[in-house]
């Protein structure tokens, strides 16, 4: 897989975003336009952690395959083997969903 090849640095975060849905509730099929930018994403890669001012290293609140809310704008687009992943900060993540 192309993530295991990657690994970020400091306290970035590598997600792949969901797949945007394509059918509404009802059971229209909806056009590329009408669908909404997807929040939700999977980490498929963490980096090791930022260093703090005392030099101690501050771990990620994330782990690989945890479900996660991203912001809105953000981000930077990392194309790796053919699929789209996108490089956050761990601060910029906005949440995490918890099964």
């Amino acid at each position: 897989m192309a993530f295991r090849k990657f690994l970020p640095m400091f306290d970035r975060v590598l997600v792949e975003r969901l797949a945007a849905e394509t059918m509404s509730k009802g059971g229209i099929m909806l056009p590329e336009k009408a669908q909404g930018k997807v929040l939700q994403a999977t980490v498929v890669a963490v980096g090791p952690g930022s260093l703090n001012q005392k030099g101690n290293l501050t771990p990620m609140s994330v782990k690989v395959g945890e479900k996660v809310l991203l912001p809105e704008y953000g981000g930077t687009k990392v194309n790796l083997e053919d699929k789209e992943y996108f490089l956050f900060r761990d601060a910029d993540i906005l949440g995490k969903y918890v099964d």
